[in-house]
C-alpha cells in the first residue's frame, strides 16, 4: 500500500515537523548545545516514522516534492539579491582562498570515495559517487551523473549516488554546529551575544519594535516580484543553455539573475527590502531542509547500509579535519571563522542550505557573523558547483579510472 501526499498537506507536515525538531531540541540539550539544525532533528524523526511504517505494516510513505524543489529556487533568488558586487569585493581574500579550500576538498572527497572503492572491490569511478558527485555535488549532481554513467555501463550508479547524497545531507546537518562548538570553546572565541538580547533568535534580525521593523506589504510584495523574476528568467535562461549544449543546474541560473537583479537596482538606488529578503530566505531554507529530510525512504537504502555508513564515517573525518585544520585557519581563527568552518562542512557533505542552516543554528546560540553569511553562501552555491564538474572531469580523464 502506498499514501501519497501533495499539495497543501506536504506543508502542513513539512512546517509540523519543523516545530517537532524544534521542540526535541529544546528538550535534548545535546542537540541545542551541538547547534544542530531544528529542521534536521524533526525531519529525521518523520523519515524514521515513515521507515517503521513500511516496516511494520508494509506501507509506503512518498511525498510531492515539486514544492520542495521550487523552494530550493526561491532560496538561491535570495542568495543571489543579496550578492552585491561591492559587498562581494569585501569579501576579498577569505573568500578567494575559501574558494582555494573548495578545490582541495573536492579533490580530497574524490581521492577518499576512489580509495574506498578498491577497499571494497568496486570500480574505481563509482568511488566519485560516494565523493564529490554526491556530497559537495548533492541530489542534483548525483542524479545528474547517474543518468550520464548509464551510457556507460555503471549500473546502480544513479541510486548509489543518491543514497550517498542522502547520508552525506544527514551528516552535513550533524557535523557542522559541533565543529563550531568545538572550536568556539577550544580557542575561546567569542560572538556578539546579541542573539539572546533583542534578536529573533530564529534567524538573528532585531524583533519588530526594536533595531527594525518589520517589512511594509509593498517591500514584502516588491521581494516577491523580484524572487518570481529571478526563478522564472532563471528558467528561460537555462532552457536558452541548454539549446546551446550547455546544462547548469536551475538553482544556479535563478541566482544570477538575482545578482543581476540587486546590482542593477543598487545602481538605480531602487532597494529592495532586506528584512523581506532574509525572512524569505530563512523560510525557503527551513521548508527545503524538512521535506528533504522527511522525504527519505531509509528502507531503500537498508541493503547497503553498512557499507554507505564506512564511507560517510570516512568522509566525516576527511572534512571535520580538513575544516578545522585548512578551513579555520584559512578564514582567520576568529569567530567568523568558526562560523564557516559549520557552514563549510555543511556544504561539502551536503548542500549549501544544510551549511546556511548549520551557521543559522551556531548564530542563533553566539550571535550574527555577517562574514560567514557572505562568503559561505558565495562559495557554495557558485563557486563549488563549478569547480566540482571541473574535478569530476579531471578524475575520469586519469588513466587508472577507466
Amino acid at each position: 500500500m502506498t499514501i501519497f501526499i501533495e499539495g497543501a498537506s506536504v506543508i502542513t507536515i513539512a512546517v509540523t515537523v519543523w516545530f517537532l525538531g524544534t521542540a526535541v531540541n529544546r528538550h535534548v540539550p545535546l542537540l541545542s548545545r551541538y547547534n544542530i539544525p531544528v529542521s534536521v532533528t524533526g525531519g529525521l524523526l518523520c523519515s524514521a516514522l515513515t521507515a517503521l511504517l513500511f516496516y511494520a505494516a508494509g506501507v509506503t510513505v512518498e511525498f510531492d516534492l515539486a514544492l520542495r524543489d521550487l523552494l530550493l529556487l526561491v532560496f538561491f533568488s535570495t542568495i543571489g539579491l543579496s550578492a552585491k558586487f561591492r559587498t562581494l569585493i569585501s569579501g576579498g581574500k577569505p573568500l578567494l582562498l575559501l574558494v582555494i579550500a573548495a578545490f582541495g576538498l573536492l579533490i580530497l572527497q574524490n581521492s577518499t570515495g576512489v580509495m574506498m572503492a578498491y577497499v571494497f572491490g568496486a570500480p574505481p569511478a563509482y568511488g566519485l559517487f560516494a565523493g564529490s558527485i554526491s556530497l559537495a555535488g548533492g541530489y542534483g549532481t548525483a542524479i545528474a551523473w547517474g543518468q550520464s554513467s548509464l551510457t556507460e555501463g555503471m549500473q546502480g550508479a544513479q541510486e548509489l549516488g543518491i543514497a550517498f547524497a542522502t547520508f552525506g545531507l544527514i551528516a552535513g546537518g550533524i557535523m557542522g554546529g559541533p565543529i563550531a562548538e568545538w572550536l568556539i570553546r577550544r580557542h575561546n572565541l567569542q560572538g556578539t551575544g546579541e542573539t539572546a538580547e533583542g534578536q529573533d533568535a530564529d534567524r538573528k534580525q532585531p524583533i519588530a519594535g526594536t533595531a527594525q521593523a518589520s517589512p511594509s506589504i509593498s517591500s514584502t510584495l516588491g521581494m516577491a516580484m523580484a524572487i518570481a523574476i529571478c526563478v522564472q528568467a532563471g528558467d528561460l535562461v537555462n532552457i536558452f543553455l541548454s539549446e546551446k549544449g550547455l546544462e547548469l543546474p536551475g538553482f544556479l541560473t535563478a541566482m544570477a539573475v538575482g545578482i543581476v537583479i540587486t546590482n542593477s537596482t543598487d545602481a538605480l538606488n531602487i532597494r529592495l527590502n532586506p528584512v523581506a529578503r532574509q525572512k524569505t530566505e530563512e523560510i525557503s531554507l527551513q521548508l527545503f531542509l524538512s521535506m528533504s529530510l522527511m522525504s527519505m525512504q531509509l528502507w531503500i537504502l537498508a541493503g547497503a547500509f553498512s557499507t554507505i555508513l564506512i564511507v560517510i564515517f570516512a568522509q566525516m573525518a576527511v572534512i571535520s579535519l580538513f575544516t578545522v585544520l585548512i578551513v579555520f585557519r584559512l578564514a582567520g581563527k576568529d569567530y567568523d571563522a568558526s562560523v564557516m568552518a559549520a557552514g563549510f562542512a555543511g556544504l561539502g557533505m551536503g548542500a549549501t542550505p544544510v551549511g546556511i542552516a548549520n551557521m543559522n543554528a551556531v548564530t542563533s546560540k553566539y550571535g550574527p557573523s555577517t562574514k560567514a553569511f557572505l562568503i559561505i553562501p558565495l562559495v557554495g552555491a557558485f563557486f563549488l558547483d563549478i569547480a566540482n564538474a571541473f574535478v569530476i572531469k579531471t578524475f575520469l580523464s586519469f588513466p587508472f579510472m577507466q
